[in-house]
Order: C-alpha cells, then sequence, then structure tokens
C-alpha cells in the first residue's frame, strides 16, 4: 500500500494517513531511545519485531472483548488502526517494583506489591513525563473522573490478560504501559486500547532466571536489545521468518 501524508513522528513509530476516514498506518522503526531521548540507537529489526508481538497482543485483547484501535497488519512494519483522540497521560500497571518505583519508594527490584498498582503520567517530553494524581487530571480536563474509572479498569483487564500469556511462557510481567484514546460512534463516546504494546513498553522478565527480556536491556547495558526481543517473539510463537538484526546496536551521536 502506497504510504499517504504523514500524521506524525514519535521516538518509536511513524503515524500516515490511512486509506479510509478514520483511519491510520502505524509504521513502526527500529530506532531505540532511553532516558527521554538522550540514549539513542538503531537497532536492526527491532521495528518489525515490535509490530508482530504488538498485533499479537491486540489480537488476544479483541478476543477478550478488550476495545483497541487495531484493525490489520499491513506488512513487516505497518498495521492499520484506527485514528483515535489519545488522552494525554500514561496509563502505568505494576506488578512488581522496579524502576522509577523502586527508586522513589526505596523499595528493591523485584519486590511483588501487594495488588496491581495503576498510576498516571503526564505525556510530555519536555517535562519527562511527569507523575501526576487523579486530581491533577481532572483539575486540567485531561479526563473526567468517568474517563478515569473506565481507564483503570481497561489496564487492568490489559494487565489480567498479559499476566496469564506471559506466564504460560516463563515470563514475568513486571510492568508496563498503555496509551488510551477516545472514539466516537455516533454520538457515543469510548475508550480504547491505543499505542503499542511489545517489549518497548513493558517489563519482562524471565520467570528462573531474572533475566530481563524488554528495554532495559538497552537503557542499562545488559546485552542484545535485538536478542531479548527475539526470545520474547520466540516464546510466543510470533516470530517472523525474515527478521535480521545487528548483533551489536549502532549508537546515534
Amino acid at each position: 500500500m502506497a504510504r499517504r501524508k504523514k500524521i506524525y513522528e514519535g521516538k518509536a513509530k511513524i503515524l500516515y494517513e490511512g486509506p479510509e476516514p478514520g483511519t491510520l498506518v502505524q509504521y513502526f522503526k527500529d530506532d531505540a531511545t532511553a532516558f527521554n531521548a538522550e540514549k539513542r540507537a538503531t537497532i536492526d529489526g527491532k521495528g518489525v519485531l515490535n509490530n508482530r508481538l504488538s498485533e499479537f497482543f491486540m489480537r488476544g485483547l479483541t478476543q477478550i472483548g478488550v476495545p483497541n484501535h487495531f484493525i490489520k497488519r499491513l506488512n513487516m512494519r505497518e498495521q492499520l488502526i484506527r485514528q483515535v483522540e489519545i488522552i494525554p497521560l500514561e496509563v502505568i500497571v505494576r506488578n512488581f517494583a522496579a524502576g522509577s518505583l523502586s527508586t522513589r519508594l526505596g523499595m528493591a527490584e523485584g519486590t511483588a506489591l501487594p495488588r496491581p498498582i495503576v498510576e498516571f503520567c503526564y505525556k510530555d517530553d519536555k517535562l519527562g513525563d511527569p507523575l501526576v494524581s487523579e486530581e491533577h487530571i481532572t483539575a486540567f480536563g485531561w479526563a473526567q473522573q468517568q474517563d478515569l474509572d473506565d481507564m483503570v479498569a481497561l489496564a487492568l483487564r490489559v494487565n489480567d490478560f498479559l499476566s496469564g500469556v506471559m506466564m504460560a511462557v516463563g515470563i514475568k510481567l513486571v510492568d508496563f504501559k498503555i496509551e488510551i484514546g477516545r472514539v466516537w460512534d455516533n454520538d457515543f463516546q469510548r475508550l480504547i486500547v491505543a499505542d503499542e504494546i511489545s517489549p518497548d513498553s513493558c517489563r519482562l522478565w524471565d520467570i528462573e532466571t531474572g533475566q530481563k527480556l524488554d528495554k532495559d536491556v538497552f537503557r542499562r547495558d545488559l546485552g542484545s536489545l535485538s536478542d531479548a526481543y527475539t526470545e520474547v517473539a520466540r516464546r510466543l510463537g510470533v516470530l517472523p521468518s525474515n527478521v535480521t538484526h545487528a548483533t551489536k546496536p549502532t549508537l546515534i551521536n
């Protein structure tokens, strides 16, 4: 399918005008970033893997009745998605202490939390996507209280699904983040899962060894990010047959 007008380019994806009104083409890049893009690299094959993995997870959500923007995969790097009005929040679900939660609360990484904890961050790269409370969200009009209740419910359903899928292949879902958007069916508004679900947006640890299989491999220089993502795809049975990747990331100055 010929590409159309570019709508938006982010750190890991490009959105193009779709073939029908209300649709977009989402292209997965090979770029990897960390620390608010202070660390950057190009990793061959990353976009192909994330396209396939996000398709796998979104299809699974559709099967259990969790609404999302995915329509179909177009090729190795592109998928057709529904156009949504993105709520300017990252919704984070944490099952175990890791990353910023460990730093903020002084908890050892890997500590099991008493229950899944949902957090919100305001999407603004210049501010470093700061953590915000529900009071901030409603006061500044980013979402209404009913929206927040629906977002939490959606996030916890995604958590149940992802946790089960990962556990079945020997992977611990430590935490993940999603984005949620608004769509309208006639005059009725719905909230649906958008953006992507991939190792870029999840923390994934091998249950037995604790080996990291997510973007922390890149953040912390723990080895090959391509190998980590490939292992996740292999375990889930969605590994494309023609993925190629560099054995070592190529850093961009």
